[in-house]
């Protein structure tokens, strides 16, 4: 199992099932491969025994910060993995921070694990020789949430996988799917809060901002920054002052699944009517968190496409 997406019409079952399969399948063949138990120790052909990652370490990246909206779905499935399979993982959380992901990177490689598995932020130039060198040391890796395609295709046969979307074509279908059922038109404003600077996670920003383009629409971007990666009360101003000052907005896409956790204050700025301009998102557990802001209008506003 190399990738895993999660349709929309799995919903609440489907994001906690991939979660679970990111630490699943990367949990079995790490250890499969550092244990090599005997066929005679399996209970059924092909399953594992319980219990038999114990002894194993691992140390898990959930991506953010503990209690956010999105990391905390996917490190519930990775406990989950780990209760049920026996090894010991550190959890290395890392406020969304690329450079701060490398760096604990290199830290885990130094503790000397069986397995990392990693968010693919970085991308690939910065990841790929850190991860030559964890895989000349013993230590097996695999990546989730953004591809790490040049690694992938090194080590797919040696237990390097990716559970994510394909994040260009997330976004451009988000998008294609918000001109067909918003109606917008050539012409119309759209503004677009995401993270296109940052190599392989900015995929699924520039494919929500090439479709838009190709409708024609008249798209305002604005990066997400570091402070509001982190924390996104941080903007809060940034957002509510933009759209304060374009009355004539038809979309807005916000490509980050933690800036739905203010839920009402950033999308309820002065002169603001969220019943024209829509909020289009692309990850189911953003969209609940929404919904349960804007009812009973949500099935009206806002858009969800994974």
């Amino acid at each position: 199992m190399s990738r895993s997406r999660v349709p929309g019409s799995f919903l609440a079952r489907g994001r906690r099932a991939a979660a679970v399969a990111t630490v699943v399948v990367f949990v079995v063949g790490a250890c499969n491969t550092a244990a090599s138990p005997s066929a005679g120790a399996s209970g059924a052909a092909g399953a594992p025994p319980a219990q038999f990652c114990q002894g194993m370490k691992i140390v898990f990246f959930p991506g953010g910060t503990p209690g956010g909206g999105f990391e905390t779905v996917v490190y519930n499935g990775a406990k989950a993995a780990e209760a049920a399979f026996g090894p010991t993982v550190t959890y290395q959380w890392s406020d969304w921070d690329p450079n701060k992901m490398i760096t604990q990177f290199n830290e885990a490689v130094a503790t000397k694990p069986d397995g990392i598995a990693v968010m693919g932020h970085p991308g690939d130039d910065a990841f790929d020789p850190l991860i030559d060198d964890a895989r000349s040391k013993g230590i097996f890796v695999t990546a989730m949430n953004t591809e790490l395609q040049n690694a992938e295709s090194k080590y797919a046969s040696d237990g390097f996988g990716y559970v994510g979307a394909v994040l260009h074509d997330a976004g451009a279908a988000l998008a294609d799917e918000a001109v067909k059922r918003g109606g917008l038109k050539s012409g119309d404003r759209a503004f677009v809060w995401g993270l296109k600077s940052q190599p392989g996670r900015g995929e699924r920003t520039q494919g929500i901002l090439d479709a838009l383009d190709k409708a024609g629409l008249t798209v305002d971007y604005l990066e997400i920054d570091d402070a509001t990666n982190k924390d996104p009360a941080n903007g809060v101003a940034a957002f509510t002052g933009y759209a304060s000052a374009h009355k004539d907005l038809k979309a807005i896409f916000i490509d980050h699944g933690n800036l739905t956790s203010l839920q009402a204050p950033p999308f309820t700025p002065p002169g603001f009517d969220p019943k024209t301009a829509k909020i289009w998102v692309p990850k189911f557990e953003e969209f609940e968190k929404l919904r349960d802001v804007w009812i009973p209008e949500w099935n009206k506003i806002y858009g969800y496409r994974q």
